[in-house]
Parts: structure tokens; sequence; C-alpha cells
């Protein structure tokens, strides 16, 4: 790997893209990372190279003409790339308070959420998608309809980075609604940190599956969520009743972990039953592992 293509890999970590001055250029940064990194191994055989050349349309992104072929013909060619579908893709972003958490990290589940919502919408863009956007806790707070073209990008990005916590996790409920305003099938693609009823997340998701929409799920948690690795007595905030509690984390510990790792388990198990894509990942995950993830979804949608 060339020194240009290591620097460009050092985005694809969340501390390093959570000192970046906007949206746009994170998400550029991002996507052009893992670009950069796709030839490495475990990534063999993803491609985001292009197959052929088509006529330039008038009103339509120059991005991918081809200059060298303009200068020898004098004619405008753009580059169409092998991944070329019409997916269409929805993301949904959970803002409830608990997402407003981090137990060290350098960001919140919310600002991996966007960040990583942004580098896909990035990414589907590139390759010619529709995506549209949805941003919800107890009910729909935002919606950006499903557009292909570039410009598009500026809206989703914009409104990603104005994303706020808001209240309660009801997860359901706003599955539903998006369930039924989604007319056409597509790709659905959750994240959250699903801290709710497991009951109430999976039926959310049916919902999707009963009308032929496929589903990644995104599950962003805290690393320390997972571990509960506090020292000392502490003291801990529901972020969305308020309710305290102060204790001696080493004391729950063990059973923490274990309650932890059946609702992780029951959360997977019933995704898997339903073909759900599944993917757990923390504030601390390296964004080419998520990348992947819907690339893996993508192709076989293909």
């Amino acid at each position: 790997m060339s020194p240009r293509e290591t620097k460009l890999t050092e985005f694809l970590k969340p501390e390093v893209v959570s000192r970046l001055a906007n949206m746009d250029l994170r998400a550029r940064l991002i996507v052009e990372g893992f670009i950069a990194g796709l030839h490495r191994s475990p990534y063999h055989g993803f491609s985001v190279e292009f197959a052929e050349y088509r006529q330039y349309n008038a009103g339509e992104s120059a991005r991918n003409v081809d200059w060298k072929i303009y200068g020898k013909t004098d004619r405008c060619y753009v580059k169409v790339f092998e991944d070329e579908t019409n997916l269409r893709a929805t993301l949904l972003i959970d803002r409830s308070a608990s997402m407003d958490f981090t137990g060290g990290s350098a960001v919140t589940k919310l600002r991996y959420a966007t960040l990583l919502a942004a580098a896909l919408s990035y990414l589907m863009l590139m390759q010619r998608d529709a995506v549209g956007l949805a941003v919800f806790d107890d009910k729909i707070n935002a919606l950006v309809p499903h557009r292909s073209m570039r410009r598009h990008l500026l809206h989703l990005l914009k409104t990603l980075e104005e994303i706020e916590p808001g209240a309660k996790t009801e997860i359901a409920p706003p599955l539903r609604e998006m369930a039924e305003r989604i007319k056409r099938r597509g790709l659905i693609v959750l994240f959250s940190d699903l801290i709710d009823d497991p009951a109430e997340v999976i039926a959310g998701l049916k919902a999707f599956r009963h009308r032929g929409h496929e589903i990644v799920v995104f599950h962003i948690l805290d690393a320390m969520e997972l571990r509960l690795d506090y020292g000392g007595e502490v003291q801990f905030v529901d972020r969305e009743t308020g309710e305290k509690l102060r204790t001696q984390p080493w004391f729950l510990r063990k059973e923490y972990r274990q309650s932890v790792g059946e609702w992780i388990s029951r959360l997977e198990r019933e995704c898997k039953e339903d073909a759900i894509d599944y993917n757990l990942v923390t504030t601390e995950t390296p964004f080419d592992q998520a990348l992947v993830a819907y690339l893996n979804k993508r192709r076989r949608l293909r």
C-alpha cells in the first residue's frame, strides 16, 4: 500500500474522522479510505472500478467524465461502474436519547451512526443508487425523499449533520409507519442501539420483511455498554427516564455481561430467522467493517 493509501485508511477510524470539519469531508474521506484498502485481505472481490463508458447526458454531474477521452475524441464520456443497479435504499437513523452516550469513546453512538450513514450515502450515490433518509426517536422527526442524483448528497449530509438527540426510544411505531410509507421494495438500513423490548424491535423489522424489503441492521453500542469496565463507585443515569443508580460496577459486571450477551444473541438469532442482516458494531469499530457488510448485502441483491 502506498503512503497516500495508508494515510487515507486512517480515515476509517472513528476517532480520526470525528475531528474533521464538516460532514461532506468526513463522508468523502471515509469512502476514499475504504476504496484505498479494498485490495487488502479480507476484502478481495469487491470493486468500484468502472467497466465501460457511456455518452454524457446534458445536465448530469460531470464528476465521472473521463477528460482524457474528451481530449482525444472531443466527446464527453462517463465512466459506468460495475456495480450499478437500480437499488433503492432507505437509511433509518435512531436519534433517541440513549444514542447520545459515550463511555469514553471519541464519538457517541449517534455520531457514529451519522458518520456511517454519511459514508454509505456517498458510496450509494457514487454507485447510482437512490437514497432516502428517515430520522426517528419515538416518532419520525425528519424525512428526505429518495434521489439518485449526486447533488442529492448535499441534502442528505445537511440533514445528518443537524441531527440532535431526541426523546425516549420506541422503535416499532416509527418502523411500522415507514413500512407503510415506502411503496416500492428496496433496501432498508437501520442504525440504532436497539435499546427497546426485543420483541418490539423484531416486530418493527418484520413490517418491512412482510412488504418484501431487504434489511441491514447496524446495532451500534459503546464498548463500555458491552464490558461495563468502570472502576470505583459510579453513578449511572438513564438518559431517557432520568433514573439514577449509584453502585460498584464490579459487583454487577458478571450478571450484566451475561444479560447483554443473551440480549444480543436473541436479536441476532431472530434477525437471522427472518433473513435480516444483523451487524453488531461499537463506536470504536473501523468504518470499513460496516461498509463491507453493506457491500456484501448489495452484491447478493444484484
